[in-house]
């Protein structure tokens, strides 16, 4: 069974040449191409694409909104978000409404068609470069709000990265990919978190913790 693929971008002839490309593989079927981000979210429902390209600056609806949309509509959808390197302000934005991660658009042919696989099969898409600037915006952090974290639980300079993040909405994997770290370290960084706000899951402890900064 071919992997559904639905294009969103204002710019017609890289729409084009992006289909074109996707079309030379045998796995994939591009099953439509939207002009701005409300059509993107009307062809999703019509369509019901396995994965979205989505360019992240286009005219009526944005591809951050659009991106919200086709999640709350279409949960299993995976949205891949074209952008610039410019682009860097939207990327928190739009992987906390969905986005399955994030490709640029100088991105070559095959790097493009594996990471449509690869987010299709669940993975995290995030460049290097992406990746960093990331990490860069979760350390970029007020002193006032990782003082108050660790005067109150005792985390470590790690833990009270991870905690800010845990409250901005980053998933594990999510948190995992920007820190460079195995799936499962994140995950002992988030149960030692649990353990020292003494919560029995990730909602009790975000709740928690976001009172704290709140103060």
């Amino acid at each position: 069974m071919k992997i559904k693929v639905l294009l969103a971008d204002d710019q017609e002839e890289l729409a084009e040449s992006i289909q074109s490309v996707l079309s030379s593989c045998e796995e994939l079927e591009v099953v439509g191409i939207a002009v701005d981000g409300f059509e993107a979210v009307k062809m999703a429902e019509e369509k019901k694409p396995d994965v979205v390209l989505m360019d992240i600056r286009m005219p009526n609806m944005n591809g951050v909104v659009a991106t919200q949309e086709i999640k709350r509509r279409l949960p299993d959808a995976k949205v891949l978000v074209l952008t610039t390197f410019d682009d860097s302000d939207y990327i928190l934005n739009a992987i906390n409404n969905g986005a399955s991660g994030y490709l640029l658009k100088d991105t070559s042919s095959v790097a493009l068609v594996d990471a449509i696989k690869n987010a299709y099969a669940g993975d995290t898409i995030l460049p290097a470069k992406i990746a960093r600037r990331i990490a860069d915006a979760a350390r970029m952090v007020s002193n006032d709000r990782e003082i108050r974290l660790k005067r109150a639980y005792g985390f470590s300079d790690r833990e009270t990265q991870i905690a800010i993040m845990l409250c901005e909405g980053f998933t594990n994997k999510q948190i995992a990919t920007a820190l460079k770290l195995s799936d499962g370290t994140a995950r002992n960084y988030i149960s030692a978190i649990y353990e020292k706000t003494e919560s029995d899951n990730r909602g009790a402890a975000v709740s928690k913790m976001r009172e704290t900064i709140k103060g």
